[in-house]
């Protein structure tokens, strides 16, 4: 029989990839998000969607249920700043709260996709390890490094958690998001001719293509518990660690003209390179590299697929979805909105 896996957070950047990947192979998906993004637009009789926030799942959210992706968060460190209380509350909070009721639901195995900016700032001669101590700077990191903190405790024999610290994920997804940084400069170099840097350009990142992201996923439900319970492993590979300036130079590649490059915001304090070395010994190794990302971004903007606008931005999204509360609230009685 078909194994159930419910996706927290299916609606979004890597959910409404992760969803139909994971009925490609074969799972019945219990999709849950508020979709603020849109619904997906999927009809397969193994898709059951609940429209609902994953601060407010109950026992029976959890039934008959074998693994759980819980991916469902505040996205990114901007929006994190701007929504503090929601972060911690999602991010953190109802995490756990939804972890243990996997548990005590007989859920066998958890993944919590979180990042690898909890490690912050690292010394430049330094490659971060899973056990490296971590040093979250933005509340969103924070509340990442406490969720992670506070499952990890929940795992035993019969209920096996692995946390995948990401790195910053680029690609397509029909929920696209322009607020990632490979995206956002594919972007502005399609559109602008430019390429839009955050000072001083030295700062490191781990990069992690979207599909390179859910194979992970996949790897790790298919891998045995006595091998990744209790664990946590950076997510990446070879090759996917670069300096902000030399993405830059990788976008470059693909257009004639030399691009301008335009210097905005402070300078950025995190910066860290990661060890792949973990995964890599459980047979786990990316498929994809930056330069896949801007292709596969740019083909798809030729064509019309994806744009720019607010729905692609998380914080320009959630402010508007914000204001468009505000107004409906002042002008409903009732339950309902007055009719001209």
């Amino acid at each position: 029989m078909a194994k159930r896996i419910i996706v927290t957070g299916a609606g979004g950047y890597i959910g409404s990839m992760l969803t139909p990947y994971l009925l490609k192979k074969g799972f019945k998906v219990r999709a849950i998000d508020r979709y603020f993004f849109g619904f997906l637009n999927i009809k397969n009789k193994n898709l059951e969607i609940i429209n609902n926030d994953i601060r407010l799942l109950k026992d029976k959210h959890f039934k008959n249920a074998d693994y759980m992706i819980d991916l469902a968060a505040i996205s990114n460190d901007v929006t994190g700043e701007r929504y503090k209380k929601e972060t911690f509350d999602i991010n953190h909070l109802a995490r756990v709260r939804n972890a243990k009721l996997a548990k005590k639901n007989k859920i066998k195995k958890y993944i919590l996709p979180s990042s690898c900016s909890n490690y912050g700032k690292i010394k430049k001669t330094e490659i971060a390890t899973e056990n490296f101590k971590l040093k979250p700077l933005t509340n969103y990191s924070k509340a990442n490094s406490y969720a992670e903190k506070d499952i990890l405790k929940l795992a035993s024999k019969n209920f096996c958690v692995t946390i995948l610290r990401q790195g910053t994920v680029y690609g397509y997804s029909p929920k696209m998001r322009f607020d990632l940084v490979v995206n956002r400069m594919t972007y502005e170099a399609w559109k602008n001719n430019k390429i839009l840097l955050m000072k001083d350009g030295t700062q490191r990142r781990p990069t992690l293509h979207i599909k390179d992201a859910i194979r992970a996923m996949h790897h790790i439900l298919n891998s045995k518990n006595d091998i990744v319970n209790r664990q946590v492993f950076n997510v990446g590979g070879k090759n996917n660690n670069y300096m902000i300036k030399d993405l830059a130079d990788i976008i470059n590649k693909h257009f004639k003209n030399k691009l301008d490059i335009t210097w905005y915001g402070s300078n950025d304090h995190r910066s860290y390179f990661v060890s792949f070395e973990k995964i890599k010994n459980i047979g786990y190794k990316t498929n994809y590299s930056p330069f896949d990302g801007v292709k596969e971004i740019i083909k798809c903007l030729n064509i019309g697929k994806i744009d720019l606008n607010d729905n692609t931005i998380t914080l320009d999204w959630y402010e508007t979805l914000e204001k468009w509360n505000n107004i409906i609230k002042n002008i409903t009685i009732n339950n309902k909105v007055v009719k001209f």
